[in-house]
């Protein structure tokens, strides 16, 4: 499973600065896993994309130990969870009780020395 998507969404006024990755990684309980990852395509991903300084997501499938699904998102930085779009829509909804070992993390680029 690999989903691209580009949103240039952001509020007037608000420059994206050096964009930060969020990383979620969870699995899911394997009777509600197709109608979990139909809802995170179709129906999570796009209501992310549409909040403001969400930029972009991907989501993969794990080959190794650890949760099964990961999605990385690029984010315009900290303010992009403070918005009351973001809120509306934050979180596995329905799923939340079938949902295990979440993580998330959020990435900043490595700034080297020149």
């Amino acid at each position: 499973m690999n989903i691209n998507t580009v949103s240039p969404h952001l509020p007037d006024g608000v420059t994206t600065g050096t964009p930060v990755l969020h990383v979620v990684r969870v699995d899911i309980a394997l009777e509600h896993e197709g109608a979990f990852n139909h809802w995170y395509d179709t129906v999570h991903l796009p209501a992310l994309l549409a909040c403001p300084g969400w930029l972009s997501a991907r989501r993969f499938v794990s080959l190794e130990d650890g949760p099964k699904y990961c999605a990385i998102y690029e984010v315009a930085g900290d303010w992009v969870y403070d918005t009351p779009e973001f809120h509306a829509v934050k979180g596995f909804m329905e799923f939340t009780p079938h949902v295990s070992n979440f993580y998330r993390q959020r990435l900043a680029p490595l700034q080297r020395a020149t």
